[in-house]
């Protein structure tokens, strides 16, 4: 099995640098530093046409603080999943919870309206589950859901704060999506000695955002409350070592 690496991105220039470092996709959010939100038509425009552009998928994700969302808000996702397919995407990445009998689970209903309208647009499109599923008690048991819906690919940390903290479920969940037909991808501070680690667990890729911060030079004013003058871009040398701590193992 070759194990793909994804490289979340915000711009053009973290797309660039993904390729660079020899990333086999991108995922292309805004506001990283909030998790990830739905990015503008103008990044995702810009990143498809980066040279030698890698495949793009997009986050949609509507705002920060938990996945629950009201109707307005998932009426708004499902028309950015569809937007994002139009314009070229080769991938959305969706996700939405509701409360049940006092227990989050996976929003179904939206799970598969959102794979209906995105393949309504192009039926070739990859459609994945967001981290949505690390917040449910056992990630591994929403794989029959995802494969319901129509669902290629979970990220997931196993339920950890990082996924190398998290293999035991990130197991549980790989063997899951073999029977059921849906790929693994693990994500979450992964660093490239937990490669091997991830790997032997079972997924079908990795996934990390392989951040270096970046400070703002000169006097400055904040402008909101979480200003504080820095930013982060994607380190290719970081997508680099990734890339080769995978290239590194035995093939299967």
């Amino acid at each position: 099995m070759t194990v793909a690496l994804e490289v979340t991105v915000d711009s053009p220039a973290g797309a660039r640098a993904a390729r660079d470092g020899g990333a086999d996709r991108v995922e292309l959010c805004s506001a990283l530093e909030l998790g990830g939100l739905t990015p503008s038509p103008g990044a995702l425009a810009a990143c498809l046409g980066v040279e030698r552009a890698l495949p793009v998928h997009v986050l949609v994700r509507p705002r920060p603080g938990g996945f629950t969302y009201d109707d307005d808000e998932l009426a708004t996702s499902l028309r950015d999943v569809e937007a994002a397919v139009a314009a070229g995407a080769a991938g959305v990445v969706v996700g939405a919870l509701r409360v049940r009998g006092g227990a989050l689970v996976l929003d179904e209903a939206f799970l598969a309206e959102a794979v209906s309208r995105a393949r309504a647009v192009r039926a070739d499109v990859d459609v994945v589950l967001h981290r949505a599923v690390d917040q449910l008690a056992q990630p591994s048991a929403a794989v029959a859901v995802l494969a319901r819906c129509g669902v290629d690919r979970v990220l997931t940390s196993g339920g950890a704060p990082r996924a190398v903290n998290g293999l035991a479920e990130l197991a549980a969940v790989a063997e899951a999506g073999r029977a059921a037909g849906v790929q693994v991808m693990a994500g979450a501070g992964v660093r490239p000695e937990q490669v091997a680690a991830l790997v032997a667990a079972g997924v079908h890729a990795v996934h990390l955002s392989a951040r270096r911060p970046v400070r703002a030079a000169g006097p400055r004013v904040a402008v909101g409350a979480a200003d504080d003058g820095a930013h982060s871009e994607t380190d290719p040398a970081l997508v680099a070592a990734v890339r080769a701590a995978l290239d590194a193992l035995p093939s299967p």
